[in-house]
This record gives structure tokens, C-alpha cells and sequence, in this order.
């Protein structure tokens, strides 16, 4: 967050009227503005823009995410402004599957872990897919698969 200083100067009415300045006055600030030297709170949206922060916000805007795994389906709440790749942090917990064993799906194409949720148009109650890596999967159950020959097969000694 960045905060900038600004006077009252650069935000002072050019209007000399004594009517208007009492009505100011009377509303506890110089012209609107605030009594002497105040601060601009800013902050950098994901998109890298430069904004001006709200303020009346009790926190960041959660939405309730319903993610599938094609036999089972899990409700997860998370930050609007979190990323794919934080969606799969938590959905790890859940699943079990590690975050790069996973694959998600929104509206039909594959996510990367940089891209955030409110920018590619997820909202609240949307439906993403989650699926295992099958390049992942495969070397899963070859490696079990060998482990499996090889307990199996007792060893000659000779």
C-alpha cells in the first residue's frame, strides 16, 4: 500500500463566497476536504493498476467456489482476488492431491497458477473442474506397479 500526502491548497474552490466557506466550515471540513494535511491510501490491483482504496470494504470479497472432481463435488470459499494456484493450495488439503497433480478447468479451458480468479470471470457459486494430471497420474501407477513386481519376486540367492 502507498500512501501520498496532499495539501488542502491543491483541492481548495477557487470561490470567495463567505456562504459557501461557512457551509464547509459547518460540515467539519475546509471545502470538503479535511482539515489540514491528510492522506491518500492506494493500493495495486492484480492487473497492476494503480488505484485509489475504498473504503466501507469490512474485508475482501469472498465467493464460494463449487469444485468437481467428476464423482464428487466440494464448496470452497476463497478470496475473489486469490489466484488458481491458491485454489489448488486449498483444494490440497481437501483432495490430498498435491497442487501440481492438479488440473483446473473453468469454462472449458485449463487455468494457469498466476491467473486470478476475478479476472478470467469467476463469481460466486461458479462450477470449476478439477482433474489429476495424467502424465502424473501415469507415472503414479508405474511406479507402483514396479514396487508391486518387486515385492512379489523373491530374490535368488545363488
Amino acid at each position: 500500500m502507498i500512501k501520498l500526502r496532499y495539501s488542502k491548497r491543491l483541492f481548495k474552490r477557487s470561490s470567495s463566497s463567505k456562504q459557501q466557506q461557512q457551509q464547509a466550515a459547518a460540515c467539519g471540513g475546509d471545502n470538503g476536504v479535511g482539515g489540514g494535511a491528510g492522506e491518500i491510501e492506494w493500493e495495486v490491483r492484480p492487473g497492476g493498476m494503480l488505484v485509489q482504496k475504498r473504503d466501507g470494504r469490512g474485508g475482501q470479497e469472498m465467493v464460494t467456489v463449487r469444485v468437481s472432481t467428476g464423482f464428487s463435488w466440494h464448496d470452497v470459499s476463497i478470496a475473489a482476488t486469490s489466484t488458481f494456484g491458491e485454489l489448488k493450495d486449498m483444494l490440497s488439503m481437501i483432495t490430498g492431491l498435491e497442487p501440481r497433480e492438479q488440473r483446473l478447468l473453468f469454462r472449458g479451458k485449463e487455468r494457469d497458477d498466476t491467473d486470478h480468479l476475478h479476472m478470467v470471470g469467476v463469481r460466486d457459486k461458479d462450477k470449476v473442474l478439477l482433474l489429476e494430471d495424467p502424465a502424473l497420474k501415469d507415472m503414479k501407477l508405474r511406479a507402483l506397479s514396479a514396487q508391486v513386481v518387486l515385492s512379489s519376486c523373491p530374490f535368488i540367492q545363488v
